[in-house]
C-alpha cells in the first residue's frame, strides 16, 4: 500500500482543507465593505469546494489504510477584506506547493488514483489563488 510519507502528507492536506474551508466561511460571514456581497459570494463558493476536497482526501486516506485527521491547520481570518485575501492567496500558494509534491510522491509510488485526484484539486486551488491574486490587483 501507500508509504507512511505519504499516508502523512494526505493528512496534512486534510488539515489544510478543513482549515481553509472554515476559514472562508468565517470571512463570508465577517466580510464588510462594498465588496463584501460579491466577494463573500466567493469565499462562501471556495469554503464549500474545499470542503469537498477535504471528503475527497479524507475517503482516500481511508482506502490507502491511514486515518484522517479531524485537526484543522492554524485558521486565520483577517480583519479587512484586503488582509483576508492575503491571507488567502498564501494559504493557496501553500497548498499548490503541498499539492505538487503530493502528485510526484504518488506517481513515485505507482498510486495513480491518488496522482490524479490531487491533479483535479490542484486545478482547483490554482483557479482560487488567481480569484484571490486578480481581487488583489489595484
Amino acid at each position: 500500500m501507500a508509504s507512511k510519507g505519504l499516508l502523512d502528507k494526505l493528512n496534512d492536506a486534510i488539515a489544510r482543507e478543513i482549515q481553509v474551508s472554515v476559514q472562508y466561511m468565517w470571512q463570508h460571514v465577517t466580510v464588510r465593505g462594498i465588496n463584501a456581497e460579491s466577494v463573500g459570494g466567493i469565499f462562501k463558493g471556495f469554503a464549500i469546494t474545499e470542503m469537498k476536497h477535504a471528503e475527497s482526501i479524507a475517503e482516500r486516506l481511508d482506502y490507502l489504510g491511514g486515518e484522517p485527521t479531524t485537526k484543522p491547520a492554524p485558521i486565520t481570518v483577517g480583519k479587512s477584506l484586503k488582509d483576508m485575501l492575503k491571507i488567502n492567496k498564501k494559504a493557496e500558494e501553500d497548498a499548490i506547493k503541498l499539492y505538487k509534491e503530493i502528485v510526484s510522491l504518488a506517481e513515485k509510488e505507482g498510486d495513480v488514483v491518488t496522482k490524479r485526484l490531487f491533479e483535479g484539486i490542484l486545478s482547483d486551488e490554482e483557479e482560487h489563488h488567481n480569484t484571490f491574486s486578480t481581487l488583489l490587483e489595484d
